[in-house]
């Protein structure tokens, strides 16, 4: 869905009679803006009511709106039509984490289930400009009825998909068991808490916002990955001015030019399952280095800064018309082992800090990296023109190695920083009246899963 706008942007220009350049990156830009608020909402409301509802109706939004971009009467509903669609897809990339962290408890099998996923998102971006750079030499509208037609053919997947979150599961259960008894003393508790406008207002939708201004950890994961996904979006304003303008591809050929990216995931989705598999390894072997709950995630961050920079200046220096164009297009490779490997460390990362506040986490961390996407592209081809290939694209390259140091930080500071969260704090709690709760219960003979742990539960809304 979001970048299948790129690769149609001259046949969508001659349509509308559009032809300023700022302008026609409003169709890819404005999906990105959609990023941003749509997380803001769903992240949080899937806390409160639950994860099927949420993803239910943003989907439908999805739907409805790419065929309306498709039969767009001029730009200015495209655009309009393009931020609704974004609004909607943004649902996935923000609950998508909570659901891997109320389904899997096992931190491996949660990281490995969300590296599945992100590898998946990547292919996405990464198919968008081929797919309409060829199929839109047919139509412009075609471009986003290809959107429309796989929105379509995913819905039969909702027949099956059932409701994860733990404390919706418990409230319906609490209501069944209400109905067929009538004793009103079944409740749970996302029945105790707040459910007025003012609260949903002040306390669930701006917990995203919150998070990112008061928890170091989701702030400086938001800037790296933020200026990682600016990159890639970029990226798909200087490819057609490195490959078009020096080795003169069509529009087709230049959104091949991606198909490298997604080399490069696959390669650090290989990375992170062996990674996975070393660290396992080392945990039956009781190693110390183990016990340090940052070495899980973030080794793979560390190493993915490297591949950036190296990525960058690789491009950035071989795009010429003396050089074969498949070495500067090989570049692609490292740019994606480092894309892929960041976004899987640092958001399973988070996930596995912030439990079942993991939505709103990734919700913060799709805000703000969805800010950075829709407003950097912007200024690359003022930029690469005043600089030119090799300069614009090694200044990216330094600010590369700048943002470097944040894994590093996390290896180092990342358990104090967890200690002094609010949010951290709350779930260390919680853990620890769970486990006195189920002591109580072995010593008194109880069976556990009763409702009435459901009563005595603190409302998530306090933070």
């Amino acid at each position: 869905m979001l970048n299948l706008a790129a690769g149609a942007v001259t046949p969508m220009s001659r349509h509308f009679n559009e032809y300023n350049e700022y302008k026609l990156i409003l169709p890819t830009s404005m999906y990105l803006v959609g990023y941003v608020f749509g997380p803001i909402i769903w992240g949080p409301l899937s806390e409160s009511n639950g994860r099927k509802g949420v993803m239910i109706y943003a989907f439908a939004m999805l739907t409805i709106f790419s065929i309306a971009s498709a039969v767009a009467p001029n730009f200015a509903a495209l655009v309009v039509f393009r931020l609704l669609v974004g609004i909607g897809g943004s649902c996935a990339i923000s609950v998508v984490g909570g659901i891997c962290a109320d389904i899997y408890h096992d931190p491996v099998s949660r990281g490995r289930s969300m590296a599945v996923f992100m590898a998946a998102t990547t292919f996405g971006p990464i198919l968008g400009p081929p797919i309409s750079g060829f199929i839109a030499v047919i139509s412009w509208s075609w471009a986003f009825w290809i959107g429309a037609v796989f929105a379509g053919a995913s819905w039969p997947l909702f027949l099956f998909f059932p409701e994860t979150y733990g404390p919706m599961i418990l409230k319906r259960r609490a209501k069944r068991l209400r109905k067929e008894t009538g004793d009103e003393r079944f409740v749970a508790p996302l029945e105790l808490e707040k459910t007025d406008l003012n609260h949903i207002v002040t306390v669930i939708l701006t917990r995203p916002l919150r998070m990112i201004c008061f928890e170091p950890l989701v702030l400086f994961t938001c800037l790296y990955l933020s200026y990682a996904y600016a990159i890639f979006y970029i990226f798909l304003q200087s490819y057609p001015i490195i490959f078009t303008g020096i080795y003169h591809f069509n529009a087709g050929e230049t959104g091949l030019s991606f198909l490298p990216i997604g080399v490069g995931a696959i390669i650090s989705a290989a990375m992170y399952l062996t990674w996975d598999s070393i660290f396992a390894r080392a945990q039956r072997a009781d190693k110390a280095w183990t016990k340090n709950p940052e070495m899980h995630r973030l080794p793979l961050a560390c190493i993915a800064g490297p591949f950036f920079v190296i990525s960058s200046f690789w491009l950035g220096w071989t795009a010429k018309e003396s050089i074969h164009w498949i070495v500067p297009t090989l570049a692609g490779i490292l740019f994606g082992m480092g894309y892929l490997c960041l976004f899987m460390a640092l958001l399973n990362y988070l996930v596995d800090a912030y439990a079942i506040f993991a939505a709103s986490a990734m919700a913060a961390a799709s805000l703000s990296r969805s800010s950075f996407g829709a407003i950097l592209p912007f200024a690359a081809k003022p930029m690469y023109r005043a600089m030119g290939v090799a300069w614009a694209t090694s200044l990216l390259g330094f600010f590369s190695v700048a943002l470097c140091v944040i894994p590093f930080v996390f290896l180092r500071f990342g358990a104090r920083m967890k200690e002094r969260s609010k949010f951290c704090q709350y779930l260390k709690a919680k853990k620890a009246e769970e486990e006195e709760r189920r002591e109580a219960e072995r010593r008194e003979g109880r069976e556990k899963g009763t409702l009435v742990e459901a009563n005595e539960a603190k409302p998530q809304e306090d933070v």
